[in-house]
């Protein structure tokens, strides 16, 4: 069994190609200016209510180039079949759960000291 996996493979009726696909920028000359927001549902990670009041309370405020970091560190923890996964960057810890592709809870430095974490079966560290 020799077949080239891809995406349809890996994720079986979960993600429409759509979402796959980068959104093209505006015509007109013009640069579009682009909210947080809008930057959010564009990624193809999503962030649960608990995480987003998280990320507020903890004064956590993602970059782009984090939230592709923390995109390829989902396909790498999907590619390896993780359900529940840490996602530990520098100054964070993030739980996601990976088939939904969705940030359950988001926590700073000085949260993640002394915690335990539980109910997840991998751990992804990105430098």
């Amino acid at each position: 069994m020799n077949d080239p996996i891809s995406v349809g493979r890996l994720y079986p009726g979960k993600i429409p190609p759509s979402t796959l696909q980068r959104s093209k920028p505006a015509t007109g000359g013009g640069q579009q200016q682009v909210s947080f927001q809008n930057l959010l549902n564009d990624q193809i990670v999503k962030f649960s209510n608990h995480a987003v009041k998280r990320l507020e309370q903890r004064g956590i405020k993602l970059k782009p180039e984090q939230l592709e970091q923390i995109g390829s560190a989902i396909d790498n923890a999907a590619a390896k079949g993780s359900k529940d996964s840490l996602i530990l960057m520098k100054d964070m810890a993030l739980i996601v759960n990976v088939n939904n592709r969705t940030v359950v809870t988001a926590m700073d430095g000085s949260s993640m000291k002394n915690n335990v974490f539980t109910q997840i079966d991998s751990a992804v560290i990105i430098q």
